[in-house]
């Protein structure tokens, strides 16, 4: 009806003028959840149960709350985060060793076998998107093999020896599709910088000074090479907490891309909107983050 529509409307405060919602919304995203935050890490330091500490008037204080649980939304999120930082921050470390040592090898024997099978590989992996590998995973390895399960588990918990290996399976599907894919990527930008840089006149001055061929390829070389490469993965970190939207669904691991994913489909704006405020002030961290390193990686651009 009508007027529940509207009383909905009032108590949601969607009827108020747009201007006054969003700065009622960077009001508590920048004032309310920080005190709140920093009044939870006192309490959990120093205050008891019956003399908390708080930090003005607490219970006035008003938090940005989901339109779907009417429960606070940094609170929905940090339950969120330790399986997205779990599953895919665990999946893109494998990537950044499994790549990098791929792609110099690959450049330092161009054309042999190793490089053309790597390229192939990484071509596959480039390719051939997530869901569809994730989906080959589930039907291979758990409903043909039933070596491992095809539903993550996320209140699992590990208590002992059997806990821990069930863990190690059911995390090694996503972990493998995520990795997969993203050292693919990796692997095709660090051997494109390995040759680049391979035959420039620094490289053939390293190696007239009788320096072994180690020193010049891992210390003089894949140091310029690793300049673009440094931007991908510093990109990349914020997919990190962005959780892999696709990987997650597929593999019903509950981090921050399926919950975004929930928002969205549920129309929960505030849970939204402050999760994509989060990735990109993250995106914009970390790409002065990459700034900062290419000044010690290359000094020719270090910042005074």
């Amino acid at each position: 009806p009508p007027e529940v529509r509207e009383q909905m409307r009032e108590a949601l405060g969607v009827n108020q003028p747009f201007l006054v919602r969003y700065f009622k919304w960077v009001n508590q995203f920048f004032v309310s959840e920080p005190l709140n935050l920093l009044e939870i890490s006192l309490n959990n330091r120093f205050g008891t149960p019956e003399n908390p500490i708080t930090i003005g008037n607490s219970e006035e204080r008003v938090r940005i709350l989901s339109w779907a649980t009417r429960s606070p939304v940094m609170d929905i999120i940090a339950e969120r985060i330790p399986q997205t930082l779990w599953v895919v921050g665990l999946a893109y470390v494998f990537s950044i060793i499994i790549a990098i040592p791929i792609g110099v090898i690959s450049a330092y024997k161009q054309y042999s076998i190793f490089d053309q099978l790597g390229s192939f590989i990484s071509t596959i992996g480039f390719s051939i998107p997530t869901f569809f590998t994730g989906l080959l995973f589930i039907i291979i390895f758990s409903v043909k093999l039933g070596w491992f399960p095809s539903v993550y588990n996320t209140v699992h918990e590990v208590t002992d020896w059997e806990s821990f290996v069930f863990q190690v399976k059911q995390i090694i599907m996503p972990v493998t599709v995520l990795a997969f894919f993203q050292a693919a990527q990796l692997n095709r930008f660090t051997r494109s910088a390995m040759l680049d840089n391979l035959n420039l006149d620094y490289v053939r001055t390293a190696r007239s000074k009788g320096l072994s061929e180690r020193v010049v390829v891992l210390v003089h070389v894949l140091r310029n090479s690793l300049i673009p490469v440094i931007t991908l993965i510093a990109l990349g970190i914020p997919g990190i907490f962005g959780g892999a939207i696709i990987t997650e669904q597929i593999f019903r691991v509950n981090g921050l891309g399926q919950l975004l994913i929930t928002a969205i489909q549920g129309a929960d704006y505030p849970l939204v909107q402050t999760l994509t405020f989060m990735f990109a002030v993250l995106i914009v961290m970390f790409n002065l983050v990459a700034d900062v390193l290419y000044g010690v990686l290359d000094p020719r651009i270090r910042y005074d």
